[in-house]
């Protein structure tokens, strides 16, 4: 009965959220209230939930200052370097043109927010396609392939989703994967490398002069939050920051708390600027917190009622002995068509815990099925359920349509790379 009454939760939640007749949020909120309710444990119903919302507490936080510690770097200007570089140096070749994309969208995307990847990448990139006559198709395609692998850093969203799903440490999941994440990285670049060749081909290499898309892709910034004095420090701070998390000095939402206090008190010592960016990214980040803790609900109902538990059992039940020791990479295989057919949302909150619970009936630890995972998170990126692939399309001009059809083949090795580097490197089990 309680398998059943769990199967139904995540069914109801998942065509709500997927039809638009709730959002995610709510959603995460009330429909396990509802069931809890069904299934009778309405006295036990609070404790559960509370106890949900503090395990994803410190993930939240990690989330939060994340996002504000990018987001004053970005403001500052510490990107914009790289850009003016990168402009210079790729000039009229297609191929360095490509492969300087797949750079810079990499390098924006450590913020882990495709929207400010793309609106950053586009607009620093697109006058320079349209003046040599590249297709605009190549550079949305670049910039969401390299978006769908830097996807999988922790504040970036889907590694969220499973630390929370499954209440793990950062150094449980994406740690451990990082040697795969650089595989799909070199995939990216790659593929950079290959569409580039094809328009050199097409259109052979053109002269011009890089400054004036230099001064068109400045001109989108404002100037007064720019901090080009600051910029060795800001990066230093940067590194010295991704340093201490992959080293695990303290714990990650610590470490951003800290980044992000000295980066906002040298940047804008000014007690009004450093309110009026609080203020610019408290949109985002309100709208990502608010998911976090409203999962916690979820996934505290979900867990303290033993739905997952039995819906796991029922679950092992139908699968065949032999295929048991493979389940993480079973896992890794699924998360692609399960990600791009439904949201992230539906399938770490509501699919993710399902299956670390059935891989841990045939041994496996529940890190190992969180990790293998994510690694369909390229394809989840050409999903038509992602709001900042549409906004991408929009900015070159060009169909939804047609970026699937010429890329989901880049984004289905993208994921198969980041597999195979985890198999061989032993990141999760064969």
């Amino acid at each position: 009965m309680l398998a059943l009454l769990g199967y139904l939760m995540i069914l109801v939640f998942m065509i709500l959220i997927m039809t638009g007749r709730l959002s995610a949020m709510i959603a995460l909120i009330v429909v396990p209230i509802v069931f809890a309710l069904i299934g009778g444990f309405g006295s036990e119903m609070g404790p559960m939930a509370l106890e949900g919302i503090k395990s994803v507490a410190p993930t939240g936080i990690m989330i939060l200052f994340a996002i504000l510690f990018f987001g004053i770097l970005i403001d500052a200007g510490v990107f914009d370097p790289i850009i003016r570089t990168i402009l210079k140096l790729v000039k009229g070749d297609p191929v360095k043109i490509a492969i300087g994309t797949a750079v810079l969208a990499l390098l924006i995307s450590l913020d882990g927010d495709g929207t400010t990847t793309y609106m950053i990448t586009i607009s620093a990139m697109l006058p320079l396609y349209k003046r040599i006559g590249m297709k605009p198709l190549i550079l949305a395609g670049i910039a969401v392939s390299a978006s769908g692998v830097m996807n999988l850093l922790p504040w970036g969203g889907p590694t969220a989703r499973v630390m929370t799903a499954l209440n793990l440490e950062m150094s449980d999941v994406f740690t451990p994967v990082i040697p795969a994440m650089i595989g799909g990285v070199l995939f990216v670049l790659f593929m950079a490398f290959v569409l580039g060749r094809k328009e050199r081909k097409r259109i052979g290499v053109i002269e011009f002069d890089y400054k004036i898309a230099a001064q068109h892709a400045a001109a989108v910034e404002d100037a007064h939050l720019k901090r080009p004095k600051l910029i060795v420090f800001n990066y230093v701070l940067t590194v010295v920051l991704l340093v201490a998390l992959i080293m695990e000095l303290l714990p990650s939402a610590v470490l951003f708390m800290i980044g992000f206090a000295i980066a906002i008190t040298i940047n804008y010592p000014k007690m009004s600027d450093q309110k009026e960016r609080v203020a610019n990214y408290a949109d985002n980040a309100l709208s990502v917190i608010s998911m976090i803790f409203a999962a916690g609900i979820f996934t505290g109902i979900l867990s303290g009622t033993e739905m997952v538990d039995a819906m796991a059992n029922s679950l092992i039940k139908h699968i065949p002995d032999a295929m048991g020791s493979h389940f993480a990479v079973i896992t890794a295989i699924i998360s692609a068509p399960f990600t791009f057919f439904m949201s992230n949302d539906a399938f770490y909150y509501g699919v993710l815990p399902l299956l670390a619970k059935a891989g841990a009936a045939y041994g496996i630890d529940p890190a190992l099925i969180g990790r293998a995972s994510l690694f369909g998170l390229p394809v989840h990126l050409l999903s038509p359920l992602v709001p900042s692939t549409y906004l991408l399309v929009g900015m070159v001009g060009e169909d939804f349509g047609k970026l699937q059809g010429s890329f989901l083949k880049w984004a289905c090795g993208s994921t198969i790379v980041m597999m195979v580097v985890a198999v061989v490197l032993g990141i999760i089990p064969l």
